[in-house]
């Protein structure tokens, strides 16, 4: 048989989450293997435990929902988080994802779907707006959400520095803004094969295999702040 997917259930109301428990354990691929009431105590029982999955209220006290996913995230990445929510909108899908979330669901989400859920986002898939999307998928949509809502959403912290120079946070920038990176060179005053060192550095910082993939990870790791408006194409 093959092993079981542990969980965590994080809710700051003890009824809900002792239905949530109760739902979830009836299925034999789940294990329960602990709760929180908290974002602080969230991030404490993720630590300690190591669940594969947490099941996140957004509304919590001490830390919030979203401050919580990406301090287990940064201590933990390898942990998934399905992020619950009273109010579903999709500003808030976005910042969810943005702090590390691989699902986000309406807290009146039928049980069955929530377990499909788990077992989905286990895998490492992601569930968004009730559609799956791999890697790559939830990379293309996060940059088309970043330039709809912009950067903010979430306290930043030490843990979001960015390993690159100022020079390469800039050009990372216009990247996920969407330029090229003829259009970056034009627009930064610089050489295209300057830009194009540039991203070779930036690539070979972050460990990633292109340009795509870099701007995702910025976004991910909140490196991104929040603008008034988006750079202007000259």
């Amino acid at each position: 048989m093959a092993d079981k997917i542990k969980v965590v259930i994080v809710d700051d109301h003890p009824v809900f989450r002792q239905g949530l428990r109760n739902v979830l354990a009836s299925h034999g691929d789940l294990d329960i293997i602990g709760e929180a009431g908290d974002g602080e105590e969230a991030v404490e029982v993720a630590q300690e435990l190591l669940p594969d999955v947490v099941v996140m209220d957004i509304n919590l006290p001490k830390l919030n929902g979203l401050q919580a996913t990406r301090k287990v995230k940064t201590n933990c990445p390898e942990i998934t988080v399905i992020m619950l929510t009273a109010y579903d909108d999709e500003e808030q899908v976005y910042h969810a994802v943005r702090a590390g979330a691989s699902a986000f669901h309406a807290k009146d989400v039928s049980p069955e779907r929530l377990v499909d859920v788990i077992r989905q986002v286990s895998q490492g898939q992601y569930v968004i707006g009730g559609k799956v999307l791999d890697e790559d998928g939830i990379g293309d949509w996060l940059l088309e959400e970043f330039r709809r809502f912009g950067g903010g959403g979430f306290e930043e912290d030490e843990s979001c520095f960015a390993p690159l120079s100022p020079r390469e946070m800039e050009i990372l920038e216009l990247v996920i803004q969407g330029m090229s990176n003829k259009e970056i060179a034009y627009y930064l005053g610089i050489s295209h094969q300057t830009v194009k060192n540039h991203m070779t550095a930036i690539l070979g910082k972050l460990g990633v295999a292109d340009r795509t993939q870099a701007a995702v990870y910025a976004l991910r790791h909140g490196w991104v702040p929040l603008r008034e408006k988006g750079y202007s194409r000259h």
